[in-house]
């Protein structure tokens, strides 16, 4: 009787930052053998996560995953990342998880493995007849990182290898709140000075949103500016959510900064500051009630800033802005008004003669967490609310597989627009 080889699996690259794409190749199988890729992560929070699909071999025992159909499981069709954007909590979970990364320093660990015939979901009692370990990176080897506590600024500064100067980003994420690094992370990683900045905290006391103005935001980005590895010219700035709105505020404010450029995820024109972030939230509260919640108990958040749109006093002065600006939305956003606040930019900006500087990206079916790519989509999840600080659960939105395409295909787009707008001729990239 003829002894089985042994069957193999190599994924490439093994350690790499995350949004690289990742080539896995099994081979030593038998011809047209029915096998079960599942990868296993887990998270920070010790619940885990996992993905599968079901691949039958060709005639030489081999099943590529960038080139073969996956027949079924967490996706299906031709996914070359599959296993990693379709990870979902395992059965039995704690309910409405979201996958992030809180610490920069340590990758995520897939471990993937390969199992006889087709399983569908149930792997307790599955043996892997292969497996291998994949590192995931936000951070790239020789990127540096600064604590800052001066002036009353709280963030974490992510430096390029190297004496620069690198052009810089704020980097300002949403109302959730806390220190979110991890896209300074990558993009340092990508050769940008990137600050990521506190500015709603879950922790840390002496950061109180009836404190935290426009002038905060400023002083973060002189700060940015000043740096002695940051080119002071070549700032832009990057927000999500909220973040978008804290962004399109200070910069339509043209005579207090002068950001190179704007990147927007999923957030709207329609929040404007005029004294506190508190005062902000406190004006929101007063349209709580018109949330929706759905059949599920999931919060829509969207309708509180809906009608906002129709009140002129309620939205930022965007034809005051001098900058390029790249607004990305997802048309299944149940958070924001993420679609319709971008139509309504681009009339405005077109009436003040600055459409030019506007490019407007809309994906069919994407949510409103649109992350780096490959980041598993999350359509629901927990969340405290800003209006009462108990803990709900928000419908975010999104399908996951065009979720998915829209994470991959904006942050290329992403990459391009700040390399355009933020690196000039006379300062030089390295690939990190």
């Amino acid at each position: 009787m003829k002894t089985r080889i042994s069957p193999k699996i190599i994924a490439q690259p093994a350690r790499g930052l995350v949004d690289e794409q990742i080539y896995i190749r099994v081979s030593n199988l038998i011809p047209n053998e029915k096998i079960t890729l599942r990868c296993l992560l887990l998270s920070e929070d010790n619940d885990f996560w996992h993905a599968y699909g079901l691949y039958i071999s060709d005639d030489k025992g081999v099943v590529n995953v960038a080139e073969d159909v996956c027949l079924g499981g967490s996706y299906t069709g031709t996914e070359p990342n599959g296993l990693i954007w379709s990870l979902k909590p395992v059965p039995g979970s704690r309910p409405a998880l979201r996958l992030r990364k809180h610490n920069v320093f340590t990758p995520f660990l897939l471990n993937v493995s390969v199992h006889k015939g087709h399983i569908n979901g149930d792997f307790k009692d599955a043996s892997s007849l292969a497996l291998t370990v994949i590192e995931r990176w936000y951070i790239a080897p020789g990127v540096s990182t600064v604590e800052i506590r001066e002036n009353c600024i709280h963030g974490t500064l992510f430096l390029p290898p190297g004496p620069g100067p690198f052009p810089g980003i704020l980097d300002l994420w949403g109302g959730g709140g806390g220190l979110v690094e991890y896209r300074a992370a990558l993009l340092a990683s990508h050769g940008y000075a990137s600050l990521a900045l506190e500015y709603i905290s879950t922790q840390n006391t002496s950061i109180n949103v009836n404190n935290i103005g426009t002038e905060y935001f400023e002083a973060a980005f002189h700060f940015l500016k000043s740096h002695p590895r940051v080119s002071s010219e070549q700032v832009g700035i990057f927000g999500l959510s909220f973040g978008t709105s804290v962004a399109l505020n200070i910069a339509a404010n043209r005579n207090r900064i002068s950001p190179r450029c704007l990147v927007c995820i999923s957030g709207s024109h329609a929040i404007k500051i005029n004294g506190t972030i508190g005062d902000v939230f406190a004006d929101l509260k007063k349209d709580a009630g018109k949330a929706i919640v759905d059949e599920n108990n999931h919060f829509i958040w969207k309708e509180i800033i809906l009608p906002r749109l129709a009140d002129p006093s309620k939205k930022v002065k965007v034809g005051n802005i001098k900058c390029p600006v790249l607004l990305i939305a997802g048309d299944d956003d149940q958070n924001w008004p993420a679609v319709d606040s971008a139509r309504d930019m681009g009339h405005m900006m077109k009436a003040a003669g600055n459409e030019h500087l506007l490019t407007t990206l809309i994906y069919p079916k994407a949510g409103h967490l649109i992350e780096p790519p490959y980041s598993p989509h999350t359509r629901f999840s927990n969340f405290i609310s800003v209006f009462t600080q108990q803990k709900v659960v928000i419908l975010w939105g999104g399908q996951p597989k065009e979720h998915s395409f829209a994470q991959e295909d904006s942050w290329e787009k992403i990459l391009h627009f700040l390399y355009h707008h933020l690196y000039s001729s006379n300062i030089g990239l390295s690939k990190l």
